[in-house]
């Protein structure tokens, strides 16, 4: 088994497929969407191949080490970025296929009128070994 981070982006750019912002989708279409995302957890969850989930909220903080002090802090990402990270699914999957296969799945959740939104979804894999310095 081997651990995979689906990581979702919420993109406010126009999308060829599906380009109607989530501010748009009639309060039905939302729950429609997050419907379909649970019952995919839940149906995971009864394989095994699920391992955790969190939906983020689209106000946040980036900070950066400056030294001596207090670091800089800006703020942002905003809901009218071009992209956001709106959440992420942990899954454990027996192949990077299989991996593959869900996040394409997943990309296909509902949006307005019910069409697949087309999600832009990240695929990470989870670092298994620490890398080594070679001397």
């Amino acid at each position: 088994m081997a651990k995979y981070l689906l990581l979702k982006h919420y993109r406010g750019a126009p999308n060829p497929v599906n380009d109607v912002p989530m501010d748009q989708w009639t309060p039905e279409e939302i729950s429609a969407h997050v419907k379909f995302m649970q019952d995919f957890a839940d149906r995971l969850q009864e394989t095994g191949e699920f391992v955790d989930a969190q939906a983020l909220a689209p106000e946040g903080t980036f900070v950066q080490y400056g030294g001596e002090g207090r670091p800089p802090i800006t703020d942002g990402p905003f809901a009218e970025t071009k992209d956001l990270i709106a959440g992420w699914m942990v899954i454990d999957v027996d192949s990077y296929e299989r991996a593959l296969e869900l996040a394409g799945e997943l990309s296909a959740a509902p949006g307005k009128d019910g069409k697949p939104i087309h999600e832009w979804l990240e695929l990470r894999p989870f670092l298994t070994t620490p890398p080594t310095i070679a001397e």
